[in-house]
Parts: C-alpha cells; sequence; structure tokens
C-alpha cells in the first residue's frame, strides 16, 4: 500500500491484471453477490439475446478495480468511489486495472487524494472508469 500522503498529482500505481475471465468467475461472483441474472451463466440464453456468449457482471469489474485502488492507497482511507459501465466483459479477456493521482486537495476533514481509475479489456476497450477520494494521513 502507498501512504496517500506521498503521492503528487501525476503519479500512477503500477497496473494490475485480472483473468483470463472465465464462465466458472461469473458463476462463482452470481453466488457470492446474489445477481443470478441468467445473461451470466446461461449461454443459450445469453446467445438467444443477440449476444455472443454469457458475459460478466457489471458490479464483478467493478469489485476488481475497488481491489486494486484501495490494495494501493489503502481501505481505510477511501471516501468515495464511483465508476461508470462502458464495455461488456466476455470469457477471455484479460482485464488490467489502472489509476492515475489527478488531485490532491485540502478539505474539512483534511488532505484528500482523488485519483482516475481504469479497468481496460485486453482490446483497449474501457469496460469500467471511475474515480475515488482517498484520505491522506500524516507520513
Amino acid at each position: 500500500m502507498t501512504n496517500p500522503a506521498t503521492l503528487a498529482v501525476g503519479d500512477s500505481a503500477l497496473p494490475r491484471k485480472f483473468g483470463p475471465m472465465t464462465r466458472q468467475m461469473f458463476v462463482k461472483y452470481a453466488g457470492a453477490s446474489g445477481d443470478f441474472n441468467p445473461m451470466h451463466y446461461d449461454d443459450d440464453l445469453a446467445r438467444g439475446a443477440g449476444n455472443p456468449s454469457v458475459f460478466s457482471q457489471g458490479m464483478h469489474q467493478t469489485a476488481l478495480l475497488a481491489t486494486f485502488a484501495t490494495d494501493w492507497l489503502g481501505a481505510v482511507n477511501i471516501r468515495r468511489f464511483q465508476v461508470r459501465f462502458q464495455n461488456q466483459v466476455w470469457p477471455g479477456d484479460i482485464l488490467t486495472c489502472s489509476g492515475t493521482v489527478v488531485g490532491v486537495n485540502e478539505s474539512k476533514e483534511g488532505a484528500v487524494v482523488t485519483v482516475d481509475l481504469t479497468c481496460t479489456r485486453q482490446t483497449g476497450d474501457v469496460a469500467i472508469s471511475g474515480s475515488a477520494d482517498f484520505a491522506v494521513s500524516a507520513p
């Protein structure tokens, strides 16, 4: 974990890869989250709806991106986290999570580091983008 107090605008975390994503991962996430939409585990149904196969739950990628961010800057320091779903994730996809510091600001509660976060497929398509705020503790 990096101490947010040591960061400056433009600093980045080392990217982290997840995958290749599998149908088994989608089913395990469904069990953990309670999201049993059959589009995530029933190939026939997913193809019948016009998709090439089943696809991952958007919150699954969100969880991976949140893990990346909190491993980087500490779960205890997180103050805000938001994402936007942009592209679906398919079996076989390899996801890369990355983050860059875009702000270091003072607030009533102390200094806050703002980071932009991205979860990208191996194709270059962004699966999820987002941002988060982390409290800065004394170095």
